[in-house]
């Protein structure tokens, strides 16, 4: 079979030369909202994503107002995450067998319910300690199944699975747009009203995106001809996705990342503080610098025509991101520093994203959720232990020398990466399915 046949093997995708290619104006940005269900959802998320960053700039500093504490503000945050390490392999066993529209509206309205709790007990004067980690606790658990079913429904709001990639990016799009609006209302609002109505707030903003769910039009799974064990479809789900090569370097790759080099944001107040010689202001310059880098990352994925060649672009962001780190770590100048960050921010999304796109692209429809589980824990569950581990760190070497090692980390690992994904390809030679070669090996990175 030649490179052509087996591009157009692939669930219908076309390679370069046999069809007109999506256009890359305004319109080929954003193709994949002329799908109705993924219109929905994009709108009413949009809306819901900013309360959310909302809700966690002011719960960051209402904890610190409370406790001027900085090891409470880093439990708060190890235990609304650390769900999500535990809990995602289950999730995506649900995922695979349930229904993940219905699941997503449950847990949109659970997350709703706590930040109205959240919300009620600030502005009653009635909050303490204990109760911010309970209820960081509770929507750790909820945010630990939404997250692995939210990413695995993607793919039933995309009727052409040509447009997948660009629903995966324009998500990231969303994510790092409300990154940047979300603190910068949070902040006006808390100077002026106080942390409560920024979770009310937030409370309301996620009516729009269960409304949106409610009005989905999906076309029903087949059932599952048989009753589900858990543990077997979990062992199942490891299985398949440790026992092929490319899902399983993506996912380590992705969790090494996420150890070591991600974390990196921990470490901002310090860097605005000591090494920058700055104050809030700066620290908010540099998260900011971060957030338009992930945004302009996200874009340049929406662009892409399809998915050829995205796997090795998996390495080559991994690579910009390492070296947007070691760059920022050396650096004591806030410009430079600010562009620097920008870097490193493009290569954090990008690699995440196409990452996230490679594996819906090569999964079986029957283990996308259990995968995306794995992804989800690779992603977001190792990061608390990262946070742990870059503070630790940063204590014994000093934060410059934490973060400049975790950028040498990531480019090491882009590196092992790209070397064991290349053996196995040249070892199977044309055992390699259709789906897999082209996405390493098609497109411009080829």
């Amino acid at each position: 079979m030649g490179k052509g046949e087996r591009a157009r093997a692939f669930q219908g995708l076309e390679s370069p030369a046999a069809g007109p290619k999506p256009r890359l104006g305004p319109g080929g940005l954003v193709r994949a909202l002329r799908h109705r269900n993924y219109r929905l959802f994009f709108s009413g998320q949009s809306i819901s994503l900013i309360g959310t960053w909302m809700q966690r700039i002011a719960l960051s500093w209402l904890v610190y107002r409370l406790t001027g504490s900085a090891l409470l503000l880093g439990l708060v945050s190890f235990v609304s995450q650390l769900p999500t390490f535990v809990l995602a392999p289950f999730a995506g066993v649900w995922s695979d067998w349930g229904n993940r529209q219905k699941i997503i509206i449950l847990t949109q309205s659970l997350a709703m319910l706590q930040a109205g709790v959240l919300a009620a007990l600030v502005l009653t004067g009635a909050i303490a300690v204990w109760q911010i980690v309970l209820l960081g606790i509770f929507l750790g658990l909820v945010n630990a199944v939404d997250m692995p079913v939210r990413q695995a429904f993607v793919v039933e709001m995309i009727e052409d699975r040509q447009d997948l990639g660009n629903a995966i990016a324009l998500n990231s799009s969303m994510v790092n747009s409300a990154r940047l609006i979300g603190p910068s209302i949070a902040g006006v609002l808390v100077a002026a009203l106080g942390e409560g109505v920024c979770f009310l707030l937030n409370a309301l903003s996620y009516l729009p995106v269960i409304a949106a769910l409610a009005a989905m039009r999906v076309q029903p799974r087949e059932p599952r001809g048989q009753a589900v064990r858990v543990w077997a479809e979990l062992r199942e789900g490891f299985d398949y996705a440790f026992g092929s090569p490319p899902i399983r370097a993506i996912l380590l790759l992705l969790a090494v990342i996420s150890l070591l080099g991600m974390p990196y944001t921990v470490l901002m107040p310090v860097f605005a503080r000591e090494v920058l010689h700055g104050g809030p202001s700066t620290l908010g310059f540099l998260m900011g610098a971060v957030g338009l880098g992930a945004l302009l990352g996200a874009i340049y994925l929406a662009s892409r025509r399809g998915v050829l060649g995205l796997g090795r672009f998996i390495a080559l962001a991994s690579t910009i991101f390492g070296f947007g780190l070691i760059a920022f770590s050396l650096s004591r100048a806030l410009w430079l520093s600010l562009l620097l960050l920008l870097v490193a921010g493009f290569g954090m999304t990008a690699q995440a994203a196409a990452s996230n796109t490679v594996l819906q692209t090569i999964v079986a429809e029957d283990k996308r959720g259990r995968v995306m589980s794995l992804y989800t824990m690779a992603f977001m569950g190792m990061f608390p232990f990262g946070g742990l581990l870059a503070g630790g760190l940063a204590g014994l070497i000093g934060p410059t020398e934490t973060v400049l090692l975790g950028g040498v980390s990531s480019i090491l690992s882009a590196l092992f990466f790209t070397r064991r994904l290349g053996a196995y390809l040249r070892g199977k030679g044309e055992a390699v399915p259709p789906q897999v070669r082209e996405v390493w090996e098609g497109g411009p990175f080829g």
